[in-house]
């Protein structure tokens, strides 16, 4: 499981940082981190603060501790992996109660707890993730994409026929719903633009194979702009179905057979197709391997 809470008994009036680098042998920088974001606490729930000395029996210590599905990446080097992310897998715990395997999991027991997450993609979403591998990389890469200094293409399958190029340039916001992650176009949200380009109608099915370049970053970007002309991704369990549906899916009151007779498929047909970015003066290109109907 990512987060566990590990219980351990004191000594009495020893500082906490040392007593977490003598007795539960943690280095300074976990102990610090851990203190730092409340992790830490007595047998009441009180969080333990920096430099205090321990008071009560025991003390509890929530921590990731990283688990294994040997997912493998498609590339590495020294700096960074390239993973290929099935669809159904979460690239990072929700909270410290999700016991779920995501790739963070891979990603730290793979290369230790110096990795990361470059960038995220939603969970249904499939396709390539970049993960830096040590804090030289991580901070070389990550503004590279704050600042989107990076080539990013999507392709998913959406209901209905595009016949042509479409720019949606629509602004986003976190909608009122009862779904918390769900968004909605809103004038008065973050700017947020999408390139959409029809490769090949499926005229039998009534739906379109795109291409999907976000050139802003926003949650849930291509699936809203999608939904917003009529053009829902096949396989939503979100947009384009009715809300009360949406949440009977979310929280698993719907089987996949079931979710199927409403979003015609058992998972988003959303993938992480290509990934192209510069680092060290050299470009690297990738594109994902997986079955995009799989």
């Amino acid at each position: 499981m990512p987060y566990i809470k590990k219980e351990f008994i004191t000594v009495k009036n020893k500082k906490i940082e040392d007593f977490l680098k003598d007795d539960v042998l943690y280095d300074t920088t976990l102990t610090l981190e851990l203190l730092k974001k409340g992790k830490i606490t007595d047998e009441t729930g009180r969080r333990i603060q920096q430099n205090a000395k321990l008071k009560s029996k025991f003390i509890y210590i929530t921590i990731f501790e990283a688990k294994t599905n040997n997912l493998k990446p498609i590339f590495e080097n020294f700096f960074f992996a390239i993973f290929d992310k099935p669809s159904g897998i979460l690239v990072h715990p929700s909270s410290t109660k999700d016991y779920s395997y995501t790739l963070l999991d891979e990603i730290r027991y793979l290369y230790g707890n110096n990795a990361s997450l470059v960038h995220r993609i939603d969970k249904e979403t499939s396709g390539l993730v970049l993960v830096s591998k040590n804090k030289f990389s991580e901070a070389v890469l990550k503004p590279m994409f704050e600042n989107k200094e990076y080539k990013k293409i999507y392709k998913a399958v959406v209901k209905g026929k595009i016949q042509k190029k479409i720019d949606i340039n629509k602004p986003l916001s976190n909608s009122n719903s009862k779904i918390k992650i769900k968004m909605t176009i809103d004038e008065k949200g973050k700017e947020s633009r999408t390139i959409i380009t029809p490769i090949k109608y499926n005229k039998e099915k009534n739906q379109t194979l795109i291409e999907a370049i976000p050139l802003t970053g926003r949650q849930h970007q291509i699936r809203v702009h999608l939904d917003s002309i009529g053009h829902n991704i096949i396989g939503d369990p979100i947009y384009g179905i009715d809300e009360n549906i949406a949440n009977d899916i979310l929280n698993k009151k719907i089987s996949k057979e079931e979710r199927t007779l409403y979003t015609k498929s058992s998972r988003l047909l959303l993938q992480a197709q290509y990934l192209e970015f510069k680092f060290i003066d050299t470009i690297y290109k990738f594109s994902s391997n997986l079955d995009f109907f799989e």
